[in-house]
């Protein structure tokens, strides 16, 4: 690097160099924009139908039992993810991300239908929350795969760190507006306009320029008349899980869980503690908290890349739990709201240099598998915590058990406390596969 200075022309030879090195700008990319743009729209509906469903549920039946039930079953995505990786990795991605936009707003469209009928009974809602699992199942290894195909390895961070943000401020506006929607509007109203929210998504899907080969090569190398589906799902699978073996991942993914484990009973419980601080629109606010802590966790996450990755979540999980068991006894609903939100920033930043992470010491071609093994392996507590809450809480009350899952954050403090080797893992911008114990190589290394 320094040779190309110490030549006769130095001066036209640096500049040429700078201007080889200089990057256009992550916004100057439009299948970049169009695929934040479709994220922004699709999660906007997302949050729309989610708060919407639970409020309903819990209103219709007064019943936290049965509103856990409904959160699980909204949260199943987690939980069958892994049957979704690898199918990921060989489905044209361009009309999967348009058709699971397409599905979710039909699907929703059946909800006003019921309301001006009379019928949007708790049956009925049981009734189509699963359709709506099971169209977004695909979405998040969906993200892990397009990302790395459409941005150059030196912008991920900055990528999944837009991404993220435009999330998690949807889950901030929409989760906060929610409640107050439904009072104002009524259901028929919101549910009419979620349908229109994922139409838009899909318009902006289908404008992503994508190869052939990130788009699906059916008949290629992803099938056969030899290797039967079935054996080539579950080739898959072991890949995925060959690479997560013996990695510190394993161990990083158990904390996770146990954290999910505590999100998904305060979820489930969320409706409950919400309507005994105030009614619909606490319960709006304290969602759309949670949304706030992670979006300004998630805007400062590139400037942590340089902290040391295992430091960061010890100290990050210990003052989330504090601040969160902080919000259980504050005096009053406005600070209970801001101490929840507080308790999520650190959550922010970690899933944006965790996303990074996965994109830089895993191998592309293997990132859908991987990615979602990871994903059901510590998302799976996610739909368990809401039925354990919805349960605990029709026996403990909402407060206590709001107050008891703040553990979950606390119990990855401790772990990374009695592990060493977690505490020393170097930061994001130095991530080597070797320090993480990844050893397996791109298919494309070497050719």
């Amino acid at each position: 690097m320094t040779a190309a200075a110490e030549t006769a022309d130095g001066r036209d030879t640096e500049a040429g160099a700078a201007e080889t090195t200089a990057k256009p700008s992550l916004w100057r990319n439009r299948d970049f924009r169009r695929f934040f743009a479709g994220q922004f729209v699709t999660n906007a509906g997302d949050s729309l139908y989610t708060v919407a469903v639970l409020w309903l549920v819990f209103e219709r039946s007064g019943s936290t039992v049965l509103t856990g039930v409904a959160n699980a079953v909204l949260l199943l995505p987690w939980l069958l993810q892994i049957l979704a990786g690898p199918v990921v990795d060989r489905l044209p991605l361009r009309p999967v991300l348009v058709g699971s936009q397409l599905v979710q707003g039909v699907v929703v469209l059946a909800l006003p239908l019921a309301a001006t009928t009379g019928n949007l009974t708790v049956g009925v809602l049981f009734a189509v929350i699963p359709l709506l699992t099971l169209a977004t199942l695909l979405m998040a290894p969906m993200q892990a795969t397009v990302v790395p195909r459409i941005v150059p390895d030196e912008q991920l961070s900055g990528a999944n760190s837009a991404l993220a943000t435009v999330t998690l401020g949807l889950d901030m506006i929409f989760d906060a507006l929610g409640g107050a929607f439904i009072a104002v509007f009524g259901a028929t109203a919101l549910f009419i306009f979620d349908a229109g929210t994922f139409a838009l998504a899909a318009l902006l899907f289908g404008g992503i320029a994508l190869s052939r080969s990130a788009d699906g090569d059916p008949g290629g190398e992803t099938g056969g008349d030899d290797e039967s589906i079935l054996g080539s799902y579950v080739g898959d699978l072991r890949d995925g899980i060959g690479v997560l073996r013996g990695t510190v991942f394993v161990e990083l993914v158990l904390t996770t869980a146990v954290a999910n484990l505590a999100t998904g009973v305060t979820l489930a419980v969320l409706p409950a503690y919400g309507d005994a601080l105030g009614g619909p629109a606490v319960y709006g606010a304290l969602l759309g908290a949670l949304g706030v802590g992670r979006l300004v966790g998630s805007v400062v996450a590139p400037y942590l890349e340089g902290v040391a990755y295992g430091r960061l979540l010890f100290v990050g999980n210990a003052a989330g739990a504090a601040c969160w068991l902080g919000a259980v006894v504050a005096p009053s609903p406005a600070l209970t709201v801001v101490m929840f939100g507080l308790a999520w920033v650190p959550a922010g930043a970690s899933g944006v240099l965790t996303s990074t992470l996965n994109q830089t010491v895993f191998p592309t071609d293997l990132l859908g598998r991987v990615s979602t093994i990871k994903g059901t392996a510590s998302g799976a507590t996610l739909p368990l915590g809401s039925l354990v809450g919805g349960v605990v809480a029709q026996v403990l009350g909402a407060t206590i058990t709001v107050g008891l899952a703040a553990f979950g954050f606390g119990f990855t403090a401790l772990y990374l406390l009695v592990r060493p080797r977690l505490r020393r893992l170097p930061p994001v911008a130095d991530a080597d596969p070797a320090a993480f114990g990844v050893t397996v190589a791109s298919d494309s290394e070497g050719e």
